[in-house]
């Protein structure tokens, strides 16, 4: 489908470059804000702000039509961008924050799908609705925001993409069903009895207690799940003791766990709550103290990400007829999203775009302070969407 000129494919690498000159960290997006607003007003497409630092915005087709929206996300990360021969035209010039996670790809790609498919003018069909949303990086993120505004109102179906600096460049990966995996996060303070090292029986050490909770939890949650459910245990920080000879007194140790299940997350808390449970019982001297205690704090973040299968089926079919690349059962992936909750609302197909070339020296992956995208694929990544866009649009009935 011929859908995306050479001077729009340009434009569409251009715009990507100044989002990426000028990123904002997460809850600060105004500048990007403004930034779309001035290419929404240069394609004469009427937007409005949602959800604080976000916009949404709406394209009038002339034919009967369903409504679809498109979404993308603001929000860099607080890293120092790494000067290589590829980003000199566009390295960031706000100190200590980039574009490392792709955010600003995702951007310029749907703006490059309003380009194009505002041009349709009264031949398009149904209503394309643009939802450029903030605050995607930390949790509760901005979708909830997004969809409490009315962001949602009217709409049959929704599309997403995530570049991913590991599938190769140019492949279009997604699967029906789980995709993204639904993610708590955790901080737990181990309190013992402190002391000096030569008199262990008069201490209690919530090193150790710290270090046999990260060395069985893992055990104890295999043992109460289905064998076949995947799950992740990710320990991101420890923090505790002044003193090489001293036992502290205090231990805080926080981290992260995945699935793809609510129930299997559910069972997972309660086997933390019965391990550590069991480690104060263990660890105590003297009933009569009140050390070691555990204080336990548990968050629930994003759902997992559950693309509609009839919908993923279509997309399917439809892309590779077209010859796009694609895997239409990609594995499953631990991180989390929070278009997971736009999902839970509407049917809609989040999808990962790869853009690794060890050709181009394009390998660094998400989050890396060298992370870039192989350019080539925004106009593959327009092309993909719009063509779901229009047969979505086009849709009589329910996909």
């Amino acid at each position: 489908m011929d859908i995306i000129d050479k001077a729009t494919k340009q434009w569409t690498i251009e715009v990507r470059r100044q989002l990426h000159r000028h990123p904002d960290p997460t809850g600060e997006e105004e500048g990007t804000q403004a930034l779309l607003f001035q290419f929404l007003e240069e394609l004469g497409i009427p937007a409005r702000p949602i959800a604080g630092n976000g916009i949404i915005a709406d394209i009038e087709g002339g034919l009967p039509g369903r409504t679809v929206a498109l979404r993308a996300d603001l929000d860099a990360l607080l890293i120092d961008e790494v000067p290589t021969d590829r980003n000199t035209d566009y390295i960031s010039e706000n100190p200590g924050v980039m574009h490392g996670c792709g955010h600003d790809g995702h951007m310029a790609m749907v703006l490059g799908v309003a380009k194009v498919l505002a041009a349709k003018g009264d031949q398009l069909p149904g209503r394309l609705r643009l939802i450029f949303q903030p605050h995607e990086e930390k949790h509760p993120g901005g979708a909830t925001t997004v969809i409490d505004e009315g962001g949602l109102e009217g709409v049959d179906a929704i599309f997403g993409y995530h570049i991913m600096g590991y599938l190769p460049s140019g492949l279009i990966a997604f699967r029906p069903g789980p995709q993204m995996a639904h993610i708590r996060t955790f901080e737990i303070t181990f309190t013992g009895k402190s002391g000096h090292h030569m008199d262990p029986e008069r201490c209690i050490d919530p090193i150790v207690m710290a270090s046999r909770f990260v060395d069985t939890i893992e055990r104890d949650v295999s043992n109460e799940l289905d064998p076949t459910h995947p799950f992740v245990f990710g320990f991101g920080s420890i923090h505790g003791g002044t003193q090489f000879n001293q036992t502290p007194d205090k231990v805080v140790l926080d981290g992260t766990f995945r699935t793809f299940d609510t129930d299997d997350a559910d069972t997972m808390s309660q086997v933390m709550e019965r391990n550590l449970d069991s480690m104060v019982m263990a660890f105590t001297k003297d009933p009569e103290e009140d050390v070691p205690s555990i204080e336990f704090s548990l968050v629930k973040g994003y759902p997992v990400v559950e693309n509609d299968p009839d919908l993923a089926t279509r997309a399917a079919a439809l892309l590779r007829n077209e010859g796009y690349e694609i895997d239409p059962v990609t594995p499953l992936n631990f991180g989390a999203e929070d278009f997971a909750y736009y999902l839970k609302e509407v049917p809609g197909l989040f999808m990962f775009l790869g853009t690794n070339n060890p050709g181009k020296g394009i390998t660094a992956v998400n989050h890396s302070s060298r992370f870039d995208i192989d350019e080539d694929i925004l106009e593959i990544g327009v092309r993909a969407m719009a063509t779901l866009a229009l047969d979505s649009l086009a849709q009589e009935d329910s996909v």
